[in-house]
């Protein structure tokens, strides 16, 4: 130790260094500090923080937790915890902590702004809403801290405030990107009523960048759709998507190789022993855009029945039961390291770490479209399970996956870029589904759209039949179920039932020609 070390002024060194984002330097500093003052809440606060900037997760999780331990009147230490936690995908942990942080009186915009975004990825909305909503009072000139709250708004379903929100945020920031696109969705765009002349100025001048091009193309191209422009809005489609799509390097065959895999894992009937005997969980799954928030507003609306999102929780257990130490959730390795796995302790993980949001209610909803995946693992796992999946025309399916623009972060969706990926994909899902039909007879219920929207007391009732459920007037009216939803639909299952998105793929019909050629040379017949 040098003869004329100060730790005070070390400290003050170190929380200068984080505060500039000098991430290494910060972390050597406490380092140093730790010898002399170990038990210093703060030292371990600069450390934790710094290596979760530097992704070193393991030393991240240690310091901030320690932090938090020494200091837990200190509500920055405990955001950052539970920021740790949710980037570790232990998203239980993560509200639990940032229920704590909010308890001990969060009082700047930063920690606001984080423990928002920890409730949002907890699907606890309104919780979420209120924080960013103080966040943006304190610092009503960040561009961010408006979208988080326009965002919030949106899915608790305060439209009219998340529209004034949104534009106060492009206000700040015109090249705030992902709002026009957010705006363009909020409501139905008309002739006297729209952003096209904004977006087109934007989009003239953004010098050919990908994110500019991918989220103003794709705004107009909602706009566009809106006003009845179809072979303008599809060319606005194709360009932003491409835009998105080009930097993914996404390979159907990728996708192949992964459902291969799962139909390997299963060659024969599933018996139905060991596994973990709760009936809580009712899993709605199907492909993106295909009625599973309809179904889950529906069967929420149900006093037995609590929504508790498009949770991640299935796969992560899976991962960790398995042993596999690959990078992506679900790969080949994962699935195939995963016969070994004990069902029992799997599926009882998988209820713990749905805890705190569920277990109020018999029943709760998982309505993670891309869970159709895990079908066979979930019924080894939680053999009185019940499963729902929602099939759509699939030219209407294909269409739909290809003008959202989902999570950009999730490896889930990059074949949604491209038209004919969406097909190649949609024919995987297709025989996929087909598998689980043989090998888990009498599991999954598979609900179609349009029967829905057909007779909509029909397709209810055979669902709840299939989940166990007495028949209950309020799931007719899931229009008017008051509770958050964090999803694609967030706009549109706030309406009455209607038929406008059943056929939309024929406005497209001579766009749309290269998928409708390629799943009709699968066999797939197109009406």
């Amino acid at each position: 130790m040098k003869p004329n070390f100060d730790p005070r002024s070390l400290y003050q060194s170190a929380v200068h260094a984080l505060n500039k984002g000098q991430w290494p330097q910060a972390f050597d500093m406490g380092k140093q500090l730790l010898a002399v003052v170990p038990t210093h809440g703060g030292v371990h606060f600069v450390m934790g923080v710094s290596a979760l900037q530097m992704q070193r997760m393991p030393e991240a999780m240690a310091h901030l937790r320690e932090a938090t331990r020494l200091s837990p009147q200190r509500a920055d230490y405990a955001a950052q915890y539970a920021r740790a936690l949710a980037q570790t995908r232990q998203t239980r942990q993560a509200v639990e902590m940032a229920d704590k942080a909010v308890a001990a009186g969060p009082a700047d915009p930063l920690t606001l702004d984080t423990l928002g975004v920890i409730f949002s990825q907890g699907n606890e909305n309104k919780k979420a809403s209120e924080l960013f909503k103080k966040a943006a009072e304190m610092v009503p000139g960040s561009a961010s801290y408006r979208f988080n709250h326009a965002t919030s708004l949106t899915f608790i379903g305060e439209l009219d405030e998340a529209e004034r929100e949104y534009e106060a945020c492009l206000a700040i920031d015109p090249g705030y990107w992902k709002a026009h696109l957010a705006l363009a969705q909020l409501k139905k765009q008309s002739a006297d009523s729209n952003h096209l002349e904004r977006l087109r100025s934007l989009l003239s001048d953004s010098g050919g960048r990908d994110q500019p091009r991918m989220y103003l193309n794709l705004a107009m191209a909602k706009e566009l759709e809106d006003m009845g422009d179809y072979p303008a809005a599809f060319a606005h489609l194709v360009e932003g998507k491409k835009a998105g799509g080009e930097t993914r390097g996404y390979k159907s065959a990728d996708d192949q190789a992964i459902f291969d895999a799962i139909a390997r894992a299963f060659p024969e009937p599933v018996q139905v022993s060991g596994g973990y005997d709760s009936e809580e969980p009712i899993f709605i799954i199907g492909l993106p855009r295909s009625g599973t928030t309809l179904v889950d507003r529906m069967l929420s609306s149900h006093p037995d029945v609590h929504s508790a999102g498009e949770l991640q929780d299935f796969g992560i257990v899976l991962k960790r039961a398995s042993g596999s130490r690959t990078r992506h959730l679900l790969d080949v390795d994962t699935v195939e390291k995963a016969a070994g796995c004990d069902w029992q302790r799997v599926g009882e993980a998988y209820i713990h770490a749905t805890r705190p949001n569920t277990g109020h209610t018999p029943r709760f909803i998982d309505k993670l479209p891309h869970n159709f995946l895990y079908a066979g693992f979930i019924a080894k796992a939680l053999p009185n399970a019940k499963i729902v999946c929602l099939r759509r025309n699939p030219m209407d399916s294909c269409l739909g996956n290809f003008r959202q623009l989902f999570a950009q972060t999730s490896p889930y969706y990059d074949y949604s870029f491209d038209i004919e990926n969406c097909g190649r994909y949609w024919l995987m899902f297709d025989r996929l589904m087909r598998h689980w039909a043989q090998v888990l007879p009498g599991r999954i219920l598979q609900v179609n759209y349009e029967d829905i929207v057909a007779d909509q007391t029909a397709a209810l009732n055979a669902v709840l039949e299939h989940c166990g459920l007495p028949w209950n007037d309020a799931c007719l009216a899931f229009q008017d179920n008051a509770a958050p939803v964090a999803t694609a639909s967030a706009v549109q299952v706030r309406e009455p039932l209607n038929n406008r998105s059943i056929g939309r793929w024929r406005r497209y019909d001579n766009e749309l020609m290269p998928l409708r050629r390629l799943l009709e040379d699968a066999g797939v017949a197109i009406d």
